[in-house]
C-alpha cells in the first residue's frame, strides 16, 4: 500500500526550546516531517538550499539576519518552497513586511496547535493563512501598498542596514560581512542616500518600522 508523501518542514527560531517543542509536536503528527532546524536567518537560507523543504516555519525577529530578509532570499532562490512566519508580534508592520518578502502565512506564537496544523495544510495546498488573531484587513491593506522604501536596497545593503541598526560599528560590519571598512562605510552612505535618512538614529527607526529589528 502506497503512503502519501509527508510534508517536509524546516524550523527556524533562535530559541532552542521553541524549536524543540515544535519538533516534538510536528513529528508526532501524521503526514509531517521536520527535516532540519536553524537558529539564524543565514543558517535558514543554507539549510533551505540543501534540504529543499516544502515549507519553512520562520521566526520573524532574529539577530544579524531576521526572518524578513531570510524569507526574501529563500523565495528568490527556491520559488517552490513556501514560508509561514511565526511571530509574537501583532503589529501590522511585521505582517506586511514578511508578506511582502514572500511569506505565504503569518501565525502568532500564542496560537493553538490546531492553528499551526491548519496553517501548514493551507499553505501546502497553495493557499495563504493569517492567524485568526491578526485582522484580515492587514492582508488586504498590504496588497494595496505601493512599493516599500526597503525594496530600493540591495540584499547586501539590507544586511548592512540591519547590522547598523543593531549597533555594530563600520569596522565590526566589515568583519562580519568580509568587507573593507571603506566599503562598509560606502554601503552605509548609499543606504542613507537611497532612503533620504540623515543619522544613525533615523536608520534604526527605519529598520524597526521595516521589521528588520525589534
Amino acid at each position: 500500500m502506497a503512503f502519501a508523501r509527508k510534508i517536509r518542514l524546516l524550523l527556524v527560531d533562535d530559541h532552542e526550546l521553541v524549536r524543540h517543542g515544535l519538533v516534538v509536536f510536528l513529528n508526532g503528527q501524521e503526514g509531517y516531517e521536520v527535516v532540519g532546524e536553524a537558529s539564524t536567518g543565514r543558517e535558514a537560507i543554507e539549510l533551505a538550499e540543501e534540504l529543499r523543504p516544502d515549507i519553512v516555519i520562520m521566526d520573524v525577529t532574529m539577530p544579524e539576519m531576521g526572518g524578513v530578509e531570510a524569507t526574501r532570499r529563500i523565495r528568490e532562490r527556491l520559488p517552490s518552497t513556501r514560508v509561514i512566519a511565526l511571530s509574537m508580534h501583532r503589529d501590522s508592520v511585521y505582517v506586511r513586511e514578511i508578506l511582502r518578502a514572500g511569506a505565504d502565512g503569518y501565525l502568532l506564537k500564542e496560537s493553538r496547535s490546531n492553528d499551526m496544523l491548519a496553517a501548514i495544510q493551507a499553505v501546502s495546498n497553495g493557499e495563504g493563512y493569517i492567524s485568526p488573531a491578526v485582522s484580515q484587513a492587514v492582508l488586504e491593506d498590504y496588497r494595496k501598498q505601493a512599493k516599500a522604501p526597503i525594496d530600493l536596497l540591495t540584499a547586501r545593503e539590507r544586511d548592512v542596514l540591519q547590522l547598523v541598526a543593531e549597533g555594530f560599528t563600520n569596522k565590526q560590519i566589515a568583519q562580519k560581512l568580509n568587507l573593507s571598512v571603506y566599503t562598509a562605510e560606502g554601503y552605509r552612505g548609499r543606504i542613507m542616500e537611497k532612503l533620504n535618512l540623515h543619522s544613525t538614529g533615523e536608520l534604526v527607526r527605519f529598520a524597526m518600522r521595516s521589521g528588520l529589528i525589534d
